[in-house]
């Protein structure tokens, strides 16, 4: 490969530019570690919300459904979710959102469900495959679009 001078020229000029900005402005000795604890930090806010498990009561007088209610949230969302068995095998997944929602998506590996919304943040996934699951929403918080995930759980 033949290199030109003026490529030549262009590499000595940049890499004495970064010798001096390094000289004169040097990043801190500890951004990386800093910007890895952000990421780390913003991840756990964003993936891992505050997961408290509510009640789980195995109704046994006139049913064999099983009931679970879930709880998550996070600074700014906070979501409740009631797990119920149907008479088929599946689930359904009745949740309640503040704020209320604009989109909710429930995944499975490779398998999704949208909810169909209700009214003040209600919305419901029915003929759910019991699994490992999680619930992803889009929620409006002081005007602006944010998506709340929840960790997963078993359905």
């Amino acid at each position: 490969m033949i290199v030109d001078s003026e490529e030549e020229e262009d590499r000595e000029a940049l890499a004495a530019l970064k010798r001096m900005w390094e000289r004169i402005d040097a990043p801190p000795a500890d951004l990386t570690e800093r910007m890895i604890a952000a990421v780390a930090v913003d991840d756990l806010s964003r993936e891992y919300a505050l997961l408290t498990e509510v009640s789980a009561d195995r109704a046994a007088v006139r049913s064999e459904q099983e009931r679970l209610t879930l709880q998550f949230s996070d600074a700014s969302t906070s979501v409740l979710l009631h797990v119920s068995a149907t008479e088929s095998g599946s689930r359904r997944v009745d949740g309640w959102s503040e704020p209320p929602i604009l989109a909710a998506r429930l995944s499975q590996e490779a398998r999704e469900w949208s909810a169909a919304l209700g009214e003040e943040g209600r919305f419901a996934f029915a003929d759910v495959t019991p699994g490992l699951s999680a619930v992803r929403l889009v929620v409006r918080k002081d005007g602006d679009l944010r998506e709340f995930i929840t960790p997963q759980f078993e359905v």
